[in-house]
């Protein structure tokens, strides 16, 4: 465990479904704090400061144009992300980004980027989700950019994306481990084997165990690695977390995702989270948005089980 003071966490909501193709996950953030986000964390010993909604254009729910659904809009709502995460990690604070749809992670995660770059840090990207969010204009028939953020960050994709943060590209493919991916099209398949992007899918994790898995992702972090966790809640298994607009069957149990917060908490390098595509309009009684916070809380280190040493 690194003994670094622990920083006080950062509640940034963005809400918007700007890069979906459904609407709802712009309640996301609100959802988010019906359940208790803050208290919850509060109680786990941590400081929390509540940053309110970011403000962004309006979904204004168009057909794509050239291959993309709302690109303006999208490249307003990133650049307001982007400098609100790149401004909490300049004051040392762990942002966490409340989604929102999972294009907003172009601005996140290209703001945790330029921060690394900065203090001359190694990243690493966990990406937990159904989906590889590799696709570009050219693969996807629907034009929306909440399949692109990987490829975008990776420097595929629009010049107005892949110029947030100031450095084309963002991040190498090499520095991101993805999670309980299931639902890959056939185009955007053979990009990510093109790519080299690590995927541990389903398949491996249901062969090998999810710990064999994280043990894998999670290898070769040191003092001078910033952790950044990208949680799409459609990673996790629909009958416990119906609220999503993309739900794909097969995806980890409750225990398996515990085990993958539990694992990465353990490392105690994770600096930065994104919360993303919690739809409460497909929710019911608000149940994924618990889920959501409960392996949040095992992110931050509430452990089941008290052992030596945490």
């Amino acid at each position: 465990m690194s003994t670094n003071p622990v920083p006080t966490v950062a509640l940034i909501g963005a809400p918007t479904d700007i890069g979906a193709g459904a609407r709802g996950a712009s309640m996301g953030p609100e959802a988010m704090r019906v359940a208790g986000i803050q208290p919850a964390l509060e109680a786990h010993g941590l400081t929390v400061v509540d940053r309110g909604n970011l403000i962004g254009p309006a979904n204004p729910w168009q057909p794509p144009t050239d291959g993309y659904r709302h690109l303006p809009e999208v490249t307003a709502w990133n650049r307001s992300v982007h400098e609100a995460v790149y401004a909490e990690l300049a004051q040392g604070n762990l942002p966490v980004l409340l989604g929102g749809d999972h294009c907003l992670a172009i601005g996140s995660i290209s703001a945790v980027a330029r921060h690394c770059r900065e203090q001359g840090k190694k990243l690493r990207v966990l990406w937990l989700d159904a989906h590889a969010d590799f696709n570009t204009s050219q693969l996807t028939p629907s034009g929306n950019i909440h399949g692109m953020p990987v490829a975008c960050l990776s420097g595929h994709g629009p010049q107005e994306l892949i110029e947030i943060g100031g450095h084309v590209p963002a991040i190498s493919p090499k520095w991101v481990r993805q999670i309980g991916i299931r639902s890959v099209d056939p185009g955007e398949k053979r990009f990510v084997h093109q790519q080299d992007l690590e995927v541990f899918d389903m398949r491996f994790i249901d062969e090998m165990g999810m710990r064999h898995a994280m043990e894998l992702a999670l290898a070769t972090l040191d003092a001078n690695t910033h952790l950044h966790v990208s949680f799409d809640v459609d990673f996790l298994e629909p009958e416990i977390a119906p609220g999503v607009g993309t739900t794909v069957n097969g995806g980890p149990t409750y225990r398996e995702a515990q085990l993958c917060m539990e694992m990465i908490a353990d490392t105690g390098r994770m600096a930065s989270l994104d919360l993303m595509e919690l739809n409460p309009a497909y929710d019911v009684k608000n149940r994924t948005a618990v889920v959501a916070l409960d392996l949040i809380e095992s992110l931050f280190g509430k452990s089941t089980l008290m052992r030596k040493g945490h």
